[in-house]
């Protein structure tokens, strides 16, 4: 079991977040349209942005334990036994990403801060 590195982390950071902003982008617009149109309360774009990473992650690695990032570089999550990571877990992991420091932890726990709560690991596919 070869953990991945920092590198790999951030490109899967990177690719997963520009999915994830495009998907909270379309539908932030379209529900601006029934804000113009129909008069529905507006949110900020924060709402959506948060909504869809909460849902990206937990339908992905609930269902796959990869994300897209993690097919491209790879890698997968698994629990510290080495096996897929239970639902619970990754409920976990997806609500500690919501905590806007997570990142940075790495320098203190040698991993971010939800792999660390929802004892998880990155690892090499």
């Amino acid at each position: 079991m070869q953990t991945t590195g920092i590198g790999t982390r951030v490109l899967n950071f990177l690719v997963d977040t520009i999915i994830i902003t495009i998907i909270s982008g379309l539908s932030y617009h379209g529900w601006n349209i029934y804000v113009l149109f129909y008069h529905y309360p507006g949110f900020n774009f924060g709402w959506f942005f948060f909504g869809t990473l909460f849902i990206y992650y937990t339908i992905f690695e609930s269902l796959f334990s990869r994300t897209p990032g993690k097919w491209v570089t790879y890698s997968k999550v698994v629990n510290r036994q080495g096996k897929r990571p239970s639902f619970f877990q990754v409920l976990l992991r997806s609500i500690a990403r919501l905590i806007i420091i997570d990142m940075f932890f790495i320098p203190f726990l040698d991993k971010t801060l939800h792999d660390f709560l929802s004892k998880t690991e990155v690892v090499e596919a």
